[in-house]
């Protein structure tokens, strides 16, 4: 598969980075997954008994572990420690000793709390880099709000976008402040690394849902900003979704001298930019829902297919609007298909990094980790004596 490799052995960018993730759900798990893919060394510290929240906050009929989890944890190996216990923490302060970078998304001062604040972690390894996602970040009237993507949804202002007016407000549907935030924390921990390697010093990476949601309207904000009126990108008088004879079609009549022109003629349909009231961009948006109900006629007498043919041989964007099952089908998705065996259950079937390196491509090692699974060797390379794990586990500090 172009750009993923399975089980590669050959070097990656980020192999010999360690990263301990006690981060849980999605946004941090989105972020250490992508530099496991690509090299990392991550290891998952988790709760004794229960681990990582999303572990069980799906979970399938017959008891099995969501494959939720897996979508966000894979290449990661996991210990089980009670970070309460003194000796635990012990344990902790020795992998921080030998470790890159630490991801946590823990509310602000849980982290300090715990004896594992970014000062106290400093001091053990200057170097360290200290990933802290948030939903809210840590200063600010928010900062004590419980973090979650819905109500960065809403508090951003993203859920008020609609399409048309009268459309109710509605939740969107997909992660997009946990992933971007992920993303964005990526970045923030490789340009501290960069600069680590230039002054010798780690320093803290601080990435909330709220910044990385209002991030990704940036061009409407700028607008605002600026006391312009906001575009609505989806109100543009040649953008919208249409039925056709067995579907549906998204058009984008967009970076074109005469794109109303051109839609006409895919739909042999008279050239309407040739009228009065549709001569001009602001004619048209002034006359949109009339514009659009004849678009939306000619569509309909066309097959999906051909509406699309039609369109792209004049040029116009367009394509067919589709189910997520419908795009996973695509044969354009194939190389975006990782396909992980996990022992004694059915394989793992998710999506590859979407970075595509071809000299040293992102690989899959190994399946999500079971709570506590790769503990042992994970702790060895960190340089922990086996007579040290035994008595933690019999402890009960260790699980």
């Amino acid at each position: 598969m172009s750009g993923w490799a399975a089980n590669s052995n050959a070097a990656q960018p980020l192999a010999g980075i360690r990263v301990l993730d006690f981060s849980q759900i999605m946004m941090g798990p989105v972020a250490t997954q992508l530099l496991a893919d690509h090299g990392a060394d991550v290891l998952k510290i988790e709760r004794p008994g229960s681990g990582d929240i999303f572990r069980h906050a799906i979970v399938d009929p017959d008891g099995a572990e969501h494959p939720a989890f897996g979508a966000v944890n894979r290449n990661k190996r996991s210990v089980a420690v009670d970070v309460r216990a003194p000796e635990g923490l012990a344990l902790i302060d020795d992998l921080v000793a030998k470790a890159d970078v630490v991801v946590n998304n823990y509310r602000p001062g849980v982290m300090d709390r715990l004896g594992l604040g970014y000062e106290r972690l400093s001091e053990i390894n200057p170097g360290i880099v200290y990933a802290q996602g948030t939903g809210f970040g840590t200063e600010g009237v928010y900062a004590h709000k419980g973090g979650q993507d819905i109500l960065a949804q809403a508090l951003t202002g993203a859920m008020a976008h609609k399409a048309e007016d009268d459309h109710p407000t509605a939740i969107y549907p997909v992660s997009l402040a946990d992933y971007t935030a992920g993303m964005h924390m990526v970045q923030g921990i490789l340009m501290a690394l960069l600069q680590r390697s230039r002054t010798g010093r780690g320093q803290r990476v601080q990435v909330s849902l709220y910044d990385s949601l209002l991030a990704m309207q940036i061009l409407e904000a700028t607008m605002s900003l600026m006391g312009r009126e906001v575009v609505n990108w989806a109100r543009l008088p040649l953008v919208g979704t249409f039925s056709s004879a067995d579907g549906e079609v998204v058009v984008v009549g967009a970076f074109k001298a005469n794109p109303l022109r051109d839609i006409c003629a895919a739909l042999e349909m008279p050239d309407l930019s040739t009228r009065p009231e549709f001569a001009t961009m602001a004619e048209q948006a002034v006359n949109r829902p009339r514009l659009q109900a004849l678009i939306a006629e000619a569509i309909g007498r066309f097959s999906t297919a051909e509406v699309i043919e039609r369109l792209e041989a004049q040029d116009v964007l367009c394509a067919p609007v589709r189910t997520l099952d419908e795009a996973l089908d695509d044969p354009h998705t194939a190389p975006m298909i990782a396909e992980m065996p996990r022992p004694a259950l059915t394989p793992l079937r998710s999506l590859a990094s979407p970075v595509h390196l071809p000299d040293t491509p992102a690989s899959v090692r190994f399946p999500p980790p079971r709570l506590g699974q790769g503990a042992g060797e994970a702790l060895a390379d960190y340089g922990i004596e086996s007579e040290r794990v035994d008595a933690l586990l019999e402890a009960g500090v260790l699980a």
